[in-house]
């Protein structure tokens, strides 16, 4: 005998259940429909025959991981590091680099050298100590200031007393900010009254900070709200949805 029969069996008396009860509240009340159900309306492909790409699209660092050298992390407690240390070990081991996470103005690495001297001028901000990962450690997340209003924006994981640097970006900024665990990034865009918003979220396979939400938003010039969606047939209300810069 096969061993789903006594399944089916007791199924079927299950259902025979269900419908006697049914059938006394049919009696009682009487079981009226709720009208007819809206047709789902799927996404409809276009150019089916088309060949899909195999070749991925320029890359602009999303996923890039790299072990911080020189800097040792007691306790893989990221407090107990010093950021501007961290940034000029990154400047020291990629001295040529002009753009990505690591390029900087050449007034920003005479500023950074001076940063014992001069702290007013120095350019790395303020540290900021988060659980980007989920597990129940702070992360560090690093900002360096450069001219042109451009901010590189780093987060960096300790692990096995060593720092790794788990997300890096640089780019025109009006202003970042952390929403749950993901970090978002906002900048300006060239239509106006729109800007760009990108969320940058952990990604356990990746392990590291991926780009998870890119929007281009409408905002009001002098609150920088968001402003509502014209494209909506219910009443419109403040977009939440975190997003950014593509």
């Amino acid at each position: 005998m096969s061993a789903h029969r006594p399944a089916r069996a007791a199924l079927l008396l299950l259902a025979a259940a269900v419908l006697s009860v049914l059938s006394g509240c049919a009696d009682a009340g009487k079981l009226e429909s709720a009208g007819p159900t809206p047709t789902a309306i799927g996404p409809t492909r276009l150019w089916p025959e088309r060949q899909p790409a195999s070749i991925p699209p320029l890359d602009y660092g999303e996923g890039e991981t790299e072990t911080v050298r020189g800097i040792e992390v007691p306790g893989d407690d990221v407090r107990e590091v010093n950021p501007v240390d961290v940034v000029r070990a990154e400047q020291a081991a990629h001295p040529d680099a002009l753009s990505g996470p690591d390029g900087m103005y050449e007034e920003t690495v005479r500023q950074l050298r001076d940063c014992d001297t001069k702290p007013k001028s120095c350019p790395v901000l303020k540290a900021y100590h988060r659980d980007l990962t989920g597990d129940g450690g702070a992360e560090l997340i690093i900002g360096v200031s450069m001219p042109k209003g451009q901010l590189s924006v780093r987060c960096y994981l300790a692990e096995k007393g060593r720092l790794t640097r788990i997300m890096g970006t640089s780019d025109a900024v009006i202003g970042v900010s952390l929403a749950g665990r993901d970090l978002i990034i906002r900048a300006p865009s060239n239509l106006p009254g729109y800007e760009y918003r990108t969320a940058w979220s952990w990604d356990d396979h990746q392990h590291a900070m991926l780009p998870t939400h890119d929007e281009i938003l409408r905002v009001d010039k002098e609150s920088g709200e968001t402003l509502p969606s014209h494209s909506h047939t219910t009443t419109p209300t403040a977009t939440t949805t975190p997003g950014g810069r593509p």
